[in-house]
């Protein structure tokens, strides 16, 4: 359940984040008119993630069906995680010039259809790698689901209301290394599929030996909690060096006053 939580909360603000950025921008150029274009793309995301999710939750009884799951995810995943860390810090000056673009459309028609699939495009793949994650996840994962994604609309409205009280850049950043930590965790899962499924050299052996890093396994239970508390250490530590620089820089300021 604590897996799914952080999983949706984080892709769930991003996506929240993503739609506030967009009807931000088209309130602020006076395109209101746009306005429903986004909330149609929002409703076909949602639609298209929750089919995805519910495909990918048939064949999780099969080996070889989630060990090529647990492949896709890790590849796609890890290269959206990396990409996230490069793009987040221009996220909105992006987001605005591909806006921008979309509704300069000399017909309106083609100006909605734009934005339309502008935000249908970026919400979607939150809810795809949501998917994609939610299907790795072992056990009760609806109910922690749930909770994140009601953590992820109560974060939004406080990063609408208190932004400048929110350090995003530590929020995406221990999140990350979250998803990161957890998806090796799917790596190794994967690794023990292959074996299952015997697509690997000594597939017996190697299937007997990885077994205790499984969901069920003595290792693999205790994973999950050892990377949310890795996660935690880091974010305390990040925070205390945070308040450093900050004591520094005042007493720096307080000197050459």
């Amino acid at each position: 359940m604590l897996n799914s939580f952080i999983i949706v909360l984080r892709e769930g603000f991003e996506a929240f984040l993503i739609v506030a950025i967009i009807t931000a921008y088209l309130r602020k150029t006076e395109q209101r008119w746009l306005l429903p274009a986004v909330y149609t793309a929002v409703g076909a995301s949602i639609a298209s993630s929750a089919a995805l999710g519910y495909i990918l939750r048939q064949g999780v009884n099969e080996a070889l069906w989630e060990a090529v799951l647990g492949l896709v995810a890790v590849l796609l995943v890890a290269s959206l995680v990396v990409h996230m860390w490069r793009t987040a810090p221009k996220l909105v000056q992006q987001v605005n010039v591909k806006l921008g673009e979309a509704t300069k459309q000399k017909s309106r028609w083609a100006a909605f259809l734009g934005v339309f699939l502008f935000a249908l495009l970026m919400i979607t793949r939150e809810g795809m790698e949501t998917a994609l994650l939610l299907s790795q996840v072992k056990g009760d994962y609806l109910r922690g689901a749930l909770m994140g994604l009601g953590g992820a609309a109560l974060l939004s409205l406080g990063w609408a209301r208190f932004g400048h009280l929110i350090n995003m850049k530590r929020f995406f950043q221990v999140t990350s290394i979250f998803l990161l930590l957890f998806l090796t965790q799917v790596a190794i899962y994967t690794f023990h599929e292959f074996s299952e499924a015997g697509l690997l050299p000594n597939s017996e052996a190697l299937h007997e030996a990885t077994e205790i890093w499984s969901p069920e396994g003595t290792y693999g239970k205790w994973f999950s909690m050892l990377i949310v508390i890795a996660c935690s250490l880091w974010l305390l530590g990040a925070y205390v060096v945070d308040r450093f620089r900050h004591s520094n820089q005042m007493a720096l300021s307080s000197a050459t006053d």
